[in-house]
């Protein structure tokens, strides 16, 4: 049966790698890709896709509802991926995230409200918001409790989603992943970060004693998942979305450095960041009982990834050698030389 799928946010790394995946499974549904293009949004993710394929591509913000609600009245189904996701900018500038990860969101469903239809409204969350995990992993009836500016406007924003089912029985779906990885990721997140820093034989700012715990889902695996969910995913409920592969980052900088034959000497320490979570860890039970399981094991992911970056080098030394906002960032970040390393729709987290 053909759909017609709004994805916001599409042009940054997850968008626009669900993107890729949906020409590749689902040719004969219409895509509508809208997305601001700042600094994470880069049409060239969008490369390569069959000219035969159903798809267009608006330049658009979704603070603006004059934009956004013709898409929306449209749409079978909207994937909500638009959002600002990196930890330190929210640490530098919440007011930007709070603009787009729930002013954003908020205009998104009014205007399924105002132009009700059997529409399903996605939207994509992340673990963070339950915050930091001690011990076991949690579940989508535990509280929520975010630790950083980031985190929170991604809690309020999936909130605000289910309201929107409650009060107005809008059929809606969160998903709350944990970190995602693979190819077309902006180079400000750990692994392409310290996958192109070490081509560059740079170094590897790594915060405090490098002891967080991560779990890691590739990205091919985030987007079946999501597949999955707009069809058999029930309105109303959240779903946790993990890879089942807890590394600490200082084990997967050194399994990087490995796999790349580069020394450990590039790694550099650096001050930890404010309220960094210590581990992240999800039950994802309620999904796995729909069917879905994790594809790409880490190990062969990881090496896969790096494959693409080192193939794929004009576009991230594009990234990295046109932005000054880029190179800013990470030297008032890491306190680095601007040349170490350094969406709309993760964090060096």
């Amino acid at each position: 049966m053909t759909k017609t799928i709004l994805i916001t946010g599409g042009a940054g790394f997850i968008g626009s790698n669900f993107v890729h995946y949906l020409t590749r499974k689902r040719p004969d549904w219409k895509l509508t890709n809208l997305d601001k293009l700042t600094y994470a949004g880069n049409p060239e993710n969008l490369d390569g896709l069959d000219p035969n394929v159903d798809y267009r591509f608006v330049h658009g913000d979704i603070c603006q509802k004059e934009i956004v609600e013709p898409l929306v009245r449209e749409a079978d189904v909207v994937v909500n991926f638009a959002a600002e996701t990196h930890v330190d900018r929210s640490i530098e500038s919440a007011g930007d995230f709070i603009l787009t990860d729930v002013y954003g969101t908020y205009v998104l469903l009014e205007a399924c409200r105002r132009y009700p239809k059997p529409r399903l409204f996605v939207q994509i969350s992340t673990d963070e918001v339950y915050g930091t995990v001690a011990s076991g992993s949690s579940t989508e009836k535990d509280p929520i409790a975010p630790r950083n500016p980031y985190s929170a406007s991604k809690a309020a924003a999936d909130r605000l989603a289910y309201s929107y089912y409650t009060t107005y029985d809008i059929p809606v779906i969160v998903t709350r992943a944990s970190n995602n990885y693979g190819p077309r990721q902006y180079p400000e997140k750990i692994i392409p970060l310290f996958v192109t820093n070490a081509l560059e034989d740079r170094a590897l700012p790594m915060y405090g004693d490098g002891r967080q715990i991560r779990d890691w889902l590739h990205v091919d695996d985030h987007c079946a998942a999501i597949e999955l969910l707009m069809e058999q995913g029930q309105p109303g409920e959240t779903y946790n979305v993990g890879g089942g592969t807890e590394v600490e980052n200082i084990e997967l900088t050194k399994r990087i450095l490995k796999l790349m034959d580069k020394p450990e000497t590039l790694i550099q320490r650096v001050s930890d960041r404010p309220g960094h979570d210590r581990r992240y860890s999800l039950d994802t039970a309620k999904l796995k009982a729909l069917g879905w399981k994790p594809s790409v094991s880490f190990d062969v992911g990881l090496e896969q990834t790096i494959e693409w970056y080192t193939k794929n080098t004009e576009w991230w030394r594009r990234i990295k050698s046109r932005s000054d906002e880029y190179r800013r960032f990470h030297k008032q970040q890491y306190g680095t030389d601007s040349k170490i390393g350094g969406t709309n729709a993760e964090s060096m987290s």
